[in-house]
């Protein structure tokens, strides 16, 4: 699981403190949350490859936060919870959360149950939507088989959309996804000029679809007919 970026959402601080030492001496990087709205922004953030999600936080419930999530991300997403019942379980499942455990658990089958979950998501190696191609691997975009040459930013762009594809995403979260790793502005001009440079370099011949919906006054959907 080494490099792995570990996102932890648990208001009891011992607990979350003694997780992130434990898994920081497997050589993940681990950040933590101890609310509902602090958790929220750094999952939008982008910078996180698996969240352990508490059900029960100060401003909110995990359940909802994990309902909010989907709305923009695939994340996988572990809920914990003291209530060990069905319909919890249920629940979690229902809303998007990639697995379950009740408290107290074992550190151990959580590593594992985390490890099976990274593994998997490492495997989704190639991105594909409207004869787009995405090797992630080589960040060498394709369509019907003919390269494209996106800039840094207009391949980020490329990838939250197709990975978030048929859900609508705000100019705010494009921003916060997009903000440049170095800390330099990138402004909500600069996600207007890069969607319609995308848009005119995926464009093969005039009646060529194009899968990049505006949303008035909201924000860009990849609608993948």
């Amino acid at each position: 699981m080494a490099e792995n970026r570990i996102l932890i959402i648990e208001d009891d601080a011992d607990l979350r403190e003694g997780l992130q030492f434990s898994f920081e001496g497997d050589g993940l990087k681990v950040t933590g949350a101890g609310t509902k709205e602090e958790g929220l922004q750094k999952i939008k953030q982008g910078t996180a490859d698996l969240v352990l999600l508490d059900c029960n936080l100060p401003d909110g419930t995990g359940f909802e936060l994990c309902r909010d999530v989907r709305r923009f991300s695939s994340v996988p997403i572990i809920m914990l919870t003291a209530r060990d019942t069905e319909m919890d379980e249920i629940k979690a499942l229902e809303l998007g959360a990639d697995d379950y455990l009740s408290k107290p658990f074992s550190l151990g089958v959580l590593k594992a149950r985390m490890k099976r979950i990274l593994n998997d998501r490492a495997e989704v190696k190639e991105l594909v939507s409207g004869g787009i191609t995405i090797d992630k691997s080589t960040c060498k975009v394709c369509r019907d088989g003919a390269e494209i040459i996106l800039s840094k930013l207009e391949y980020r762009l490329l990838c939250f959309l197709i990975e978030n594809k048929n859900h609508v995403l705000s100019k705010e979260q494009i921003l916060e996804r997009l903000w440049d790793n170095e800390g330099k502005y990138v402004d909500s001009n600069t996600v207007s000029v890069n969607i319609s440079r995308l848009r005119k370099k995926l464009k093969t011949g005039g009646d060529s679809p194009d899968f990049i919906r505006t949303i008035q006054g909201i924000g860009y959907i990849w609608k993948e007919e």
